[in-house]
This record gives C-alpha cells, sequence and structure tokens, in this order.
C-alpha cells in the first residue's frame, strides 16, 4: 500500500535529524582541538573555483571549502542544514519552504539572504550560464523570498528529492549583487559564506585558504589553514603521504591502497558506492547508432575479470546501468555476462560480420580510464572489433571529447539519489548527455519515478529504466568502484564519503602529533 505525502515527509525528516546527529556521535570520542594547516594532495588540476560551473572532483573539493548550500548531504546520503536550518512541503510534493539562519555573512561582509539564495538558483536555471546544476536541482519552476529568511520553490511537477537534491555540488549560494554586477569574477576569486576563505589560488599547483571567522557555526571549521596541492604524478603524491610532506591524499588508486595498508601512522579509508568508469557510446554516430553494435561490445566482456583488472578486488560487477545497491530504490536485473557468439551474431547482423576498428578515447585521469580502455580492447578482439586506445590528458580530452566523442571512456561519482544520476547522464535533457541515446519512454519513467513517495513504486519504475537501459546498452558499465582514500593518523574525524565529491572538510581536526599544529 502506498504511504502518503505527510508520512512520507515525517519519516524523511526523522532520517535527516538523525543524519544531523552523526558528526557529533559517530566521529572521534575525544574533544576537537583548533588550529593547524591540512595539506591535501589532489590529482588534478583545479581550473574551475566558480561555483556553479565545477566538473571534477579536485574543483568541488575547493568550491565546498569556500561556499555553502542550502542543504548539504551526509556520509549517510540524507540531506542536512547548511545554510537553510528546516524544510517542508505541501502534501502533494510542489512546494517546498527552507527556513535559512540569521545573521549569515558572505566573505566581503555583506549580509547573505533570501534574495542571494533567490538569485543564485535563478542562475543555475538560467541555461545561459550551462551549470551542470541547471538539471539536477529539481524540476523548479519558480523560486521566491518571502521574507530574508524563508525561501519558496514551486515546482512543475511533484518531486519527492528536492532537499537532497539542493545539496548538489555546484548548487551554491553567492551574493546577488555579485551576479548582476560581475558574475564571471567567480572564476579567480571567491565571494562565499563557507567555512573557508581563499587566500591564494594556481590552477596547476595550489589553492589555499583560511578559516572563515564569521562562519554560521562559531566553533568550525577547527583547522586555521589548507592547503591543496596539486599532484600530477600520483606516485609522488603517495610518497609525500608516506614522509609526512602531505596530511591526506582525496583519492587512492587500489595498488596505492594496498601498498599503504599496514604503514605505521597511516590510515586507509574505504567506503562502498555507485562510483562507476564507463564507455560512452555517441548512439547517434555510426556504428554506435546501432543498437546491435552496442549490445555485441557489451557481451565481450568478462565481468569477473574486469572487477579484478580495473578495482584489484575493490569493486562490484556492473550491468549496464548506473544503479547499483548503494542506491536506494535499487532492484537488480539478470546479470549480463559474455557470449562471444551472440556477438558476432548481432555483428554481422549489423553488416559487420569481420567485425569493425574503432578509436575509444580515455582522459588520463584518474588512470582507471585508460585501464578500462585496455580491457575492453583486448576482450573485444575474440569477436573481431579491433579497437585502437587513445590516451590523452585530461584537460584536452574535457576540451575536445567529452559529450561531444562517439567512443570514450567517463568516470562518475555516486549521486545522491538514482534521479540524479539518471537526470545527470541518460535523460535527454541531461546536463551531460553524452550518449544523445534521447529515449521518451526512459525519460517518462524517470519523471514519474521522481514524482511518487512509496518506494515500492519508485523502485518498480527505477527496474523498468534500468531495463531499458540494459537493452539498448547507451552505455557500457562493466564495474562499480570503492571510493579510496587516506590520511595520517594525525588527521581526526575525516570519513571518506561514497559520493566520492562530497568532503565535509569543516569537521577534520589535527592532534597534536601533526607537524602543523599550532600552539
Amino acid at each position: 500500500m502506498s504511504i502518503s505525502r505527510r508520512a512520507f515527509l515525517r519519516s524523511s525528516a526523522a532520517v535527516a535529524a538523525l543524519s544531523l546527529a552523526l558528526p557529533e556521535f559517530a566521529f572521534a570520542q575525544t574533544k576537537a582541538e583548533a588550529g593547524g594547516t591540512l595539506r591535501v594532495a589532489v590529482d588534478q588540476a583545479i581550473s574551475v573555483i566558480h561555483p556553479l560551473l565545477t566538473r571534477v572532483n579536485p574543483e568541488y573539493l575547493a568550491v565546498e571549502l569556500l561556499y555553502s548550500g542550502l542543504t548539504r548531504l551526509g556520509v549517510n546520503m540524507q540531506p542536512e542544514p547548511d545554510l537553510a536550518t528546516s524544510w517542508e512541503s505541501n502534501d502533494d510534493l510542489t512546494e517546498w519552504t527552507f527556513t535559512l539562519r540569521e545573521g549569515v555573512k558572505f566573505h566581503d561582509g555583506s549580509p547573505c539572504t533570501a534574495a542571494d539564495a533567490v538569485a543564485s538558483f535563478e542562475a543555475i536555471l538560467n541555461p545561459e550560464m550551462a551549470s551542470p546544476a541547471r538539471n539536477n536541482v529539481g524540476p523548479i519552476d519558480k523560486i521566491e523570498a518571502v521574507d530574508d529568511t524563508t525561501v519558496r520553490f514551486t515546482l512543475s511537477t511533484p518531486y519527492a528529492d528536492l532537499p537532497v537534491a539542493l545539496s548538489y555540488n555546484n548548487a551554491r549560494i553567492i551574493p546577488a549583487a555579485v551576479i548582476s554586477s560581475d558574475f564571471q569574477s567567480l572564476r579567480s576569486k571567491a565571494v562565499g559564506t563557507g567555512p573557508f576563505k581563499l587566500v591564494s589560488y594556481e590552477p596547476d599547483r595550489l589553492l589555499v585558504v583560511e578559516r572563515n571567522p564569521d562562519f554560521y557555526d562559531p566553533e568550525r571549521p577547527y583547522l586555521d589553514r589548507i592547503e591543496l596541492h596539486v599532484f600530477p604524478d600520483l606516485g609522488a603524491q603517495i610518497s609525500s603521504l608516506i614522509s609526512g610532506d602531505i596530511d591526506m591524499v582525496s583519492t587512492v588508486a587500489p595498488n596505492d591502497f594496498m601498498r599503504l595498508e599496514g604503514q605505521d601512522g597511516i590510515d586507509t579509508l574505504r567506503a562502498a558506492s555507485g562510483q562507476f568508469c564507463n564507455v560512452n557510446f555517441g548512439t547517434d554516430i555510426a556504428p554506435f547508432n546501432d543498437v546491435r553494435v552496442r549490445k555485441a561490445l557489451a557481451l565481450t566482456i568478462d565481468r569477473d575479470a574486469m572487477v579484478d583488472f580495473m578495482t584489484e578486488g575493490f569493486g562490484t560487477k556492473g550491468n549496464d546501468t548506473p544503479l547499483n545497491e548503494s542506491y536506494p530504490f535499487f532492484k537488480a536485473l539478470p546479470q549480463r555476462e559474455k557470449n562471444i557468439e551472440e556477438a558476432k551474431k548481432l555483428l554481422a547482423e549489423a553488416g559487420f560480420p569481420d567485425g569493425f576498428t574503432a578509436e575509444l578515447v580515455a582522459s588520463d585521469r584518474p588512470a582507471i580510464r585508460t585501464q578500462l580502455a585496455v580491457a575492453l580492447k583486448e576482450m573485444a578482439k575474440e569477436a573481431g572489433i579491433t579497437i585502437n586506445v587513445n590516451t590523452m590528458p585530461h584537460a584536452t580530452y574535457l576540451d575536445q571529447v567529452w559529450t561531444k566523442g562517439a567512443f570514450y571512456v567517463g568516470f562518475y561519482n555516486m549521486q545522491p539519489t538514482p534521479d540524479g544520476i539518471l537526470k545527470l547522464l541518460f535523460t535527454s535533457d541531461a546536463a551531460w548527455n553524452e550518449t544523445r541515446w534521447n529515449n521518451k519512454t526512459f525519460d517518462d519513467l524517470v519523471a514519474k519515478a521522481r514524482a511518487v513517495a512509496d518506494p515500492a513504486e519508485r523502485t518498480e519504475l527505477y527496474t523498468q529504466a534500468q531495463q531499458l537501459m540494459h537493452d539498448e546498452v547507451p552505455s557500457l558499465i562493466p564495474a562499480f568502484f570503492d571510493v579510496l582514500g587516506a590520511k595520517r593518523s594525525w588527521v581526526q574525524d575525516y570519513q571518506i564519503h561514497p559520493r566520492a565529491s562530497v568532503f565535509r572538510l569543516d569537521y577534520a581536526w589535527l592532534n597534536t602529533e601533526a607537524p602543523t599544529r599550532k600552539g
């Protein structure tokens, strides 16, 4: 039997309330100590610090330090208050009201009010701004400031996940005055309400922030300063962690994780996740506009071998859909297995009895992209498919291939909800509609699932959507990865997040053993 809207909201509120207690009760027993500098290694340049335009994890980390959203995402994947202290919906989930904190200031000293939240979301929803958050913050029709501390969202359709969606990485609040006067200035400066303020910014080398004394929580952040050091050489960042020159590595590859396990003074960090590496087909470009070709490639994959090769045991098999058991409302489909004879038959039916040759592009960051490409190249040979792997620098890939190419390797973090990942990548209006699959039946299923509260009904709708993807294969998703990281033991109260692009470093602190502790 379907639950009522009010019952759904009450249960959601209870879960959110529980999540609010997590930082206080789930972390270390000892009281956090203020002071010190945390040195974090990231593996890519921080090319963008405009809060509405970030695209990769190091940029998400930088912006999270500098800006706040209305909500934020807990380690348990539930929404928590950030600038908003509470929220409620009408019965049919088409109108949501958020109450904001009083007395919050931007880094330039100006007050943060409901008018700034309205201006920020209007900018996010403006197609000319091209914010990745545009199609991921929900079906928002209108935003209005009821008063200085109250924001009302009117939705075009019912949407159960709005409080979670508003925690999206790019959904940050910036001053209305900056939006109207010098919006592009945020590419090089920061005017947020976040726990830290920008000190210096060198995209390819170093970003430095210092504690914001006017942050809305008078106790947090505990750290005086955070330095994000760019380490394109992954081996160098691991060596720096071992030597103590770096306190934390935000993302660790499986082989480095195993190298670090058991090292004195180092904690390895691991969380199950829906993070995946995939092969995107441009379904509007031959030969990948033929579903038989896409299915044939899917049938060449030995998924057990792919998991072993790609994740070193730190992951699970994928089934060519972006959902796994880490997501709510997930229901497993029969697992696709390797079948070379069927792959050859499909290729012959598609007009390729002797196979075909194609170039598969992979960015060099993270390195797992190239590993997937090489593994697929070897597996596809059995069916007569020749794949030439082209690995290129990540910046070049983003500029020349991403969202444009016909056959390339992607890498994606887990999203907060099934709706989040499907609307990010696979619906016709997706922010990053890389496959150009544009399946109306799929779009309708996703739209229906976001508009109902009953978990069983949502599970059935998402299962049907996954079945369509499984049948038509707009993307190959052979494996999901656990999220891996590492830190020095003197870094306290930092938990690696299943979302991979959420960090919560305002809760972290350094004990007296840290070489950068002050006092």
